[in-house]
């Protein structure tokens, strides 16, 4: 598909959706800005460090995949599967000139479109602003958080900043990648990266993806966009917060079932932090201040990424009535120094707050994307259960189970409300994920464990096998809603074999978790490592602009 505009939701613009048209130079100054950073590339970056994100299946697709379909399919995809099963990640489209992290490749969305038992791949880049500058110049002009290291992420920060006053690079769109998750409310199908604005996304009939624009929410957002904003099911609401290195630091807000944004609500904290989730509750937003600094002195002074992890703080969570006007009715409860990345869900429980979620004690982003180290023999990702008693003011916390589990998600119609099941990844080293478990949360976890087995409150486990990862596994019930069973229905999640180099769809029994998969999908390109996905059902792809 081309560019944003061309091919609108109903042949008309979509309403809070601005067209991006950024205005990059290539004049002199922009020649002027390139030697000057060629300069400070060669003398403070070190060409032999390893580029780990840029290798093997973490490595970047060079080309977009139109609609490919009639794929083969082993077994059988079940009706309930209708729709697009989505999921994006960082890919580069331009070699970067020095540093890279794995955060930040531009966002590639690869999608699996399913109706009447079969199936259609497709693959696109979502078109930000600063993909569309960099195809301009035809090489990477955006500083990337992997230069933000020394007194080269120091002297980078400043060469990008005179790209914006010298207008070589055009800031009026902001700068961020769209790689990161992706969520539907009221219509649209929404690209997310937390430092930027949403990009809405069309799907189409025949499963192929279009770029609309950046939702501002009619002017109403003036500030970044979590990657995991929260739908509540039940109101159709959606609720969400930005983080900013300048005050307000976190800044929450409400966005209504039919797509207006309510005024925003700043939250204190004391010093910037990065804040990758939160969770909601029926009642209840809460927030995260864990000991994850953006502290730019320190990347200096200490050659160190700009943001710098503080195993001397406590981690913080601060519990706000969802539809509070202001800070003022915040609670704030500690808890042992940790990090988070995600959460699973929340919900309410007499006088408690119930917070299920992915607890790290340590998190080096040095070393590459979320607590990865290259060398590392195991993560220390667990599974916690952590409440706040909002009537004595106590926070408790409880281990649910061994390392290394992340990316947990729910039926995500119980989101917000009490759930027994969560289904997760077992990470290795190097951010792969080597199967899927599930959790029982009626169950206790079993003591002298030392590594995630079946027992205990892990009802099952989905080995991937020698040689073959995986991504975050989305729940898709058999029926729509909560009449049936919560774990009535089915995981679905995308697999890379490094030993025949061919990508797959795997389709799974989320109440079995049977070895034995319900289907598999041979897809026609490679799908690298990446972050976060979704399944827009049928029914959200029909209504897409006619809300």
């Amino acid at each position: 598909m081309g560019d944003e505009g061309e091919k609108l939701i109903n042949g008309k613009e979509v309403e809070g959706i601005v067209k991006v048209e950024p205005k990059p130079s290539k004049g002199l100054a922009s020649k002027v800005v390139d030697l000057l950073e060629k300069i400070v590339v060669k003398l403070f970056h070190d060409p032999s460090l390893p580029q780990q994100y840029l290798n093997g299946n973490f490595g970047p697709v060079l080309l977009e995949t139109p609609p490919t379909n009639n794929l083969p399919v082993t077994g059988y995809l079940p009706d309930c599967l209708n729709g697009e099963f989505v999921r994006v990640g960082p890919n580069p489209k331009f070699a970067p000139v020095a540093g890279y992290h794995w955060f930040d490749g531009d966002g590639m969305i690869h999608g699996l479109r399913i109706k009447d038992g079969k199936a259609t791949y497709v693959s696109r880049f979502v078109r930000t602003s600063r993909l569309k500058q960099e195809e301009y110049f035809g090489g990477a002009k955006f500083m990337k958080i992997g230069d933000l290291k020394g007194l080269l992420g120091l002297l980078m920060v400043n060469i990008q900043m005179l790209r914006y006053k010298l207008k070589v690079l055009d800031d009026s769109y902001g700068h961020g990648t769209a790689n990161t998750a992706l969520i539907y409310h009221h219509g649209n199908l929404l690209a997310l990266h937390e430092g930027d604005k949403p990009y809405a996304i069309k799907v189409f009939e025949d499963g192929d993806l279009q770029t609309l624009g950046l939702m501002d929410y009619d002017k109403r957002l003036d500030h970044s966009f979590t990657a995991h904003p929260k739908v509540d099911p039940f109101t159709g609401e959606m609720f969400t917060f930005g983080y900013s290195q300048t005050p307000p630091y976190v800044t929450y807000r409400v966005i209504s079932k039919d797509g207006f944004m309510h005024d925003a609500v700043p939250i204190t904290i004391s010093e910037p932090v990065m804040m990758h989730d939160f969770a909601i509750t029926e009642n209840y937003a809460i927030f995260m201040d864990l000991p994850l600094y953006f502290r730019p002195k320190d990347m200096v002074k200490e050659k160190k990424l700009i943001f710098q992890y503080d195993s001397t703080k406590k981690a913080r969570f601060g519990v706000l009535p969802r539809y509070a006007k202001d800070e003022q009715q915040i609670r704030w409860f500690e808890l042992p120094n940790c990090f988070i990345f995600h959460n699973a869900n929340a919900w309410e429980e007499e006088d408690e707050v119930v917070l299920i979620t992915c607890r790290l004690e340590d998190v080096d982003l040095d070393e590459g994307g979320g607590a990865v180290k290259e060398t590392i023999g195991s993560l220390t990702n667990q599974l916690y259960e952590m409440r706040f008693n909002m009537k004595s003011g106590q926070a408790s916390q409880k281990k649910l189970s061994e390392p290394s589990v992340d990316f947990p998600r729910v039926n995500e119609s119980y989101t917000g409300r009490k759930q027994r099941y969560v289904y997760g990844t077992i990470l290795s080293s190097m951010a792969k994920i080597t199967g899927i478990v599930k959790f029982d949360l009626h169950s206790e976890p079993e003591s002298g464990k030392t590594k995630l087995e079946v027992g205990g409150n892990v009802e099952g486990i989905y080995a991937l096998g020698p040689g073959r990862f995986g991504s975050e596994a989305i729940f898709v019930p058999r029926v729509l809603g909560t009449p049936c069973e919560e774990d009535d229905g089915y995981l679905i999640f995308y697999v890379h074999d490094e030993n025949t180099k061919n990508s797959y769809a795997h389709v799974i029994d989320a109440k079995t978790m049977s070895s034995d998969p319900v289907a598999i999908v041979e897809l026609p390109a490679r799908v690298p490592y990446g972050f976060h996905a979704f399944f827009v059902t049928e029914e959200q792809l029909q209504e897409q602009g006619k809300l």
